[in-house]
């Protein structure tokens, strides 16, 4: 039986990995300290989703470990002895980056290295996947040539239509503090595969999103959209007149993904991980889109100020990916997406009260 370790297991991401491998016949060990209820409060808090994970597969296992904790993570890489990593724990919010600069850099750049240093101790043979972002960009899409639409911002050049390739700069930006923590990591792990010959890849997620996503205002901007119109509360929308746009991308792609790559490992890589554009949608599209859905209108509040950073209009070119891969493919649209998401919200929700 393989062996696989996943950093942030409670997390969207990482328990989407954790099900999909355990379910494929993998030993599955998590690790994950629970930092967004840290971060972020009750509303963050992941102990239901490690809780579930626990009690739905036999062969997963979980420690609660500290990615900053060089010394540990050394040691219990060399104890778990895994036959890949998959590396999702992460400090994710712009917002709290900034109040927080050390331990958003802390947990993203130097956990990463931390992550790195102890599988190459360990071994220099295994795939490690990086969970980074598309803010590595920092706001540089924004100085694209945009036009405005009824309901969105796009493109206006042709050759953007398919949205941003890995070649796009990464340099001379704004990224946000988040964002530089992220490119920090996302660098560095291209030269542990590139330096080391190691099997590493980035990952850079548009908005990953899915039904096990605890989403939050500082974070996860389709779960909380959506959490707040099935509880009718107010959802504030941050400049740009709602029409900025996303790709979104379910966990379950996320995850197919990783599992190709794992199978077929390249050296150093780096991939635009999104919807692509039949998956993007703007703010006020996915006002419309989730009040079909449940029938509830979406009650707003517009504050002209955007966030610092943020992009404008966002979608990945999955060209690479495909390339490398072409198995792979996006499965679930939008309205799937949103549906899914919606209903494990109202599961939840309803467990509470």
């Amino acid at each position: 039986m393989k062996k696989l370790l996943v950093t942030g297991s409670g997390g969207l991401i990482g328990s989407e990995v954790v099900g999909y491998f355990a379910t494929n016949g993998w030993e599955v060990v998590g690790i994950d300290s629970n930092m967004r209820a840290d971060f972020f409060g009750a509303s963050g808090d992941t102990t239901w989703n490690v809780s579930r994970l626990k009690h739905t597969y036999s062969n997963y296992s979980h420690f609660s470990l500290d990615i900053r904790d060089r010394n540990k993570m050394i040691s219990a890489v060399r104890d778990i002895k895994p036959d890949a990593i998959v590396h999702t724990a992460a400090q994710p919010s712009h917002d709290l980056a900034a109040s927080r600069p050390f331990d958003d850099f802390d947990v993203n750049a130097v956990g990463t290295l931390n992550m790195l240093e102890a599988t190459r101790q360990f071994s220099t043979e295994i795939p490690f996947v990086h969970l980074s972002t598309n803010k590595v960009y920092g706001d540089a899409p924004n100085y694209l040539n945009l036009v405005e639409k009824d309901s969105r911002w796009d493109y206006a050049e042709d050759k953007y239509y398919n949205g941003i390739k890995e070649s796009f700069s990464i340099d001379q930006s704004k990224h946000s503090i988040f964002g530089a923590s992220k490119v920090a990591a996302d660098v560095m792990v291209q030269e542990y595969g590139r330096y080391f010959n190691m099997p590493t890849c980035c990952l850079r997620g548009g908005c990953l999103t899915g039904p096990n996503h605890s989403g939050v205002e500082l974070h996860g901007f389709l779960s909380y959209l959506i959490k707040c119109n099935l509880e009718n509360k107010r959802y504030t929308i941050f400049g740009y007149k709602g029409k900025q746009v996303r790709d979104n991308i379910h966990s379950h792609d996320v995850v197919n993904f990783i599992h190709e790559f794992i199978a077929k490992p390249r050296i150093g890589e780096v991939y635009n991980l999104g919807g692509g554009r039949d998956n993007s949608i703007s703010i006020l599209e996915a006002f419309d889109l989730i009040s079909s859905i449940s029938g509830n209108e979406m009650i707003y509040t517009y504050d002209e100020q955007n966030r610092s950073g943020d992009h404008i209009c966002y979608i990945s070119d999955l060209s690479k990916m495909k390339a490398h891969y072409p198995k792979w493919s996006i499965t679930k649209g939008l309205k799937t997406t949103f549906e899914e998401i919606f209903e494990a919200w109202e599961r939840r929700l309803d467990t509470k009260t």
